[in-house]
């Protein structure tokens, strides 16, 4: 059974029957979590976060089902899961149908362990790379995330779970999320911060959590523009918003009011305060009841719909692992291979230098909400020994640059794994009363640390047979030591199965077919500057490789970018309008002698628009997978609707009739891409 929104609204009137029988009491309690801050700190002390579905809403009189709550992005937070590499990595990939996947096994776990809902779906746009979150989300690009999004959403809801959406809206700063105000004008509002949540939720996503910073001055949790007017009646969501947690709702009149449905994970400012808000008259009863059918629709609908068994023995099952191996696989990124010198020979190399801390450790992603605990963490330095076991593997942490250097030297080939962890960059928690404080925004710059730069350096020239393997969750510089080795392998947070994934790209099993989802600047000044520990920001239009080309900037790699071991070459392009859609049509054949993937892009330009609007902008794309000699036709739509502006002032999408140009290839950067003009009529100009 399909749970769209249209399957939903049939158990509108059953709902309204429901909520109709429910004493006052009854329809608040729908609206209250059931885990205390106590609980939760000590879930993070003792265990793990969420280490159980945590419950909240329900009507066992009247059989309206609990939520049960399980948190994300890279698998379930619950028990001893699959751990899927992080959404950044996953973005990499630019792979719908992959990530459509991921969703259906992270949904059957989360079913497994008792839970029906996943807080999971983060897609939140980072306006500076150093948020340090954002390896929670798919990239830098609107329409990448809305996109990538979507087909979790609908991966997970196949599985009649229900998939939340987060954090909305505006929220890319980490340490004062928590009363940091945003501020943006309307067409960046509309145009570059909201359009993705829009997508998921036409993609029928079934809840929303709101974020906990603040927009225009009011908090989200408690916003009756965000809340209200956007999302419910201009979008017509007919799911439930949930509060983030503990801190998400800090007024019971003003939350209630702005469209908050329920407070999460616990009952503070709803509960009694709530009933009380209503019989004094601050909160109309009507409101209660909004929110208390819309939750027993969506719970009803779901439950009802179900027609699985789902066993304890789907968790971290070796089908998921898999699952989790072949998204690593899929998303390692190469930046650099002068020489060819990347695959390394399998049968020639005999001796390997492993060299950097990060070489052997288990390095999964941040340890907030979104941390995975699963079975076992496949490092970088085990997966090498585990495919070469013939082999010597010698690690070396890269502390005594003088003995790095002789072990360099006498290596056949040198790996160094370089980046960060979930002490560098992550969701920051600290509470005064525990130890516990973890992850944060990227405070000292976008680029290594002193030590590995200083190591990439002194040690990377001496032997030619070199590559610099990235761990992070966003972009990293590579200006300063990138002429010093000769590959560049980029691996986000890649997994349980991770250090695997790395292995066999290093040595050829794997032939890398990722491309960067963010643009990797010359200077961090290309980006846009962010005070991390301001009150008070406001974002502008422009961010990420949309700026670098309004500038005309050369990056040091274009967003969209990523090489081969095989070669690709892209013809014959075509750009039509058809059936309300620009299509964009190309040949693309692997030319090289071993098969590969290929991402292919669409941008739309907008140069002769009378307005200000970017240079080009991502409006589709396909990864294909070729053999040898073998060549397809690739075609990509995109909607008209995707190339409107939001007028301000008539406060409204808007069509320009212009000529647009339309490119192709595999890369942002235009010498990788073929273009042509169309108009609206649909002719090539």
């Amino acid at each position: 059974m399909k749970v769209d929104k249209k399957y939903r609204l049939t158990y509108t009137t059953r709902a309204k029957e429901l909520v109709d029988k429910m004493s006052l009491e009854e329809k608040v309690y729908l609206m209250s979590g059931r885990v205390s801050m106590e609980e939760m700190l000590n879930d993070f002390k003792e265990r793990h976060y969420n280490w159980r579905p945590y419950p909240a809403s329900g009507n066992e009189r009247l059989g309206v089902p609990e939520i049960k709550f399980v948190d994300g992005p890279r698998g379930v937070v619950s028990g001893n899961s699959t751990c899927f590499p992080v959404a950044m990595s996953r973005g990499a990939t630019f792979d719908k149908k992959l990530e459509e996947r991921v969703g259906n096994a992270i949904a059957k776990e989360i079913r497994a362990h008792g839970g029906n809902l996943f807080g999971g779906v983060c897609i939140n746009l980072p306006y500076n790379p150093g948020w340090g979150r954002s390896q929670e989300v798919y990239g830098e690009d609107s329409f990448l995330l809305g996109a990538m999004g979507s087909a979790l959403v609908k991966g997970v809801q196949e599985e009649n779970v229900i998939a939340c959406v987060k954090h909305y809206a505006f929220n890319s700063m980490e340490n004062v999320r928590f009363n940091v105000n945003v501020t943006a004008d309307k067409r960046t509002e509309r145009e570059v911060y909201l359009q993705h949540f829009k997508d998921c939720i036409d993609a029928g996503a079934a809840s929303v959590m709101a974020a906990y910073n603040l927009y225009q001055g009011t908090q989200c949790g408690h916003s009756d523009y965000l809340l209200n007017h956007v999302l419910k009646e201009e979008w017509d969501f007919d799911g439930f918003v949930i509060s983030d947690f503990v801190w998400g709702v800090k007024d019971t009149v003003e939350a209630a009011n702005g469209g908050m449905d329920i407070e999460m994970p616990h009952t503070k400012f709803y509960g009694e305060k709530l009933i009380e808000a209503v019989k004094e008259g601050k909160v109309s009863e009507e409101k209660i009841d909004e929110a208390a059918l819309r939750i027993v629709r969506t719970l009803l609908a779901f439950t009802e719909a179900d027609d699985k068994e789902y066993s304890k023995d789907l968790i971290a099952s070796e089908e998921h692992i898999s699952l989790a191996l072949e998204a690593a696989e899929k998303s390692m990124t190469l930046m650099k291979n002068d020489n060819n010198v990347l695959p390394f020979s399998k049968s020639e190399t005999k001796r390997i230098a492993v060299i950097g801390d990060l070489g052997n450790k288990g390095n999964i992603g941040d340890h907030g909400s979104s941390r995975v605990l699963p079975p076992y963490i496949v490092t970088p330095l085990e997966g090498i020994k585990k495919l070469l076991p013939e082999s010597e593997v010698i690690f070396e942490s890269g502390d005594d640059l003088e003995k790095a250097k002789s072990v360099a030297e006498s290596a056949d080939a040198v790996v160094f794994v370089v980046g960060y962890d979930h002490d560098d960059e992550g969701e920051w928690i600290t509470n005064e009363d525990t130890d516990l404080k973890v992850g944060g925004d990227r405070k000292n710059g976008l680029g290594l640390h002193d030590k590995d730069i200083e190591l990439i350096k002194a040690v990377g020239p001496v032997n030619d047979n070199s590559a610099v393997v990235l761990i992070g969750g966003n972009m990293i510089m590579i200006e300063e030591w990138k002429q010093s080795v000769s590959s560049i392998l980029m691996a986000y947070y890649p997994g349980m199965e991770g250090g695997t994934a790395i292995a066999k790209t290093l040595f050829g099993d794997v032939n890398p077919g990722g491309k960067l989802p963010f643009v990797v600047p010359v200077n961090e000044s290309d980006l846009p500057q962010v005070d991390w520990d301001a009150t008070e920001i406001t974002y502008d239009y422009y961010h990420g490789y949309a700026k670098l080309d309004k500038e005309g900037i050369q990056p040091s790699l274009p967003f969209g970018y990523g090489l081969s071991y095989t070669d690709f070459e892209i013809s014959n392009a075509s750009f039509t309008v058809q059936d309300d859609q620009i299509v964009a049509s190309c040949d693309v054949e692997n030319v090289g002698n071993r098969s590969g993937a290929e991402v292919v892009q669409m941008y739309v330009g907008f140069s002769k628009s009378n307005i200000d609007r970017p240079k080009k902008l991502l409006r589709g794309f396909e990864r294909i997978e070729l053999n040898p000699g073998q060549k397809e036709r690739v075609e990509i739509a995109c909607p008209i609707e995707k190339i409107k502006w939001f007028n301000p002032e008539k406060n409204q999408w808007e069509l320009e009739d212009i000529e647009y140009e339309v490119y192709i290839g595999n890369s942002s950067a235009e010498k990788d891409l073929l273009s042509g003009n169309i108009s609206l009529e649909g002719n090539p100009v």
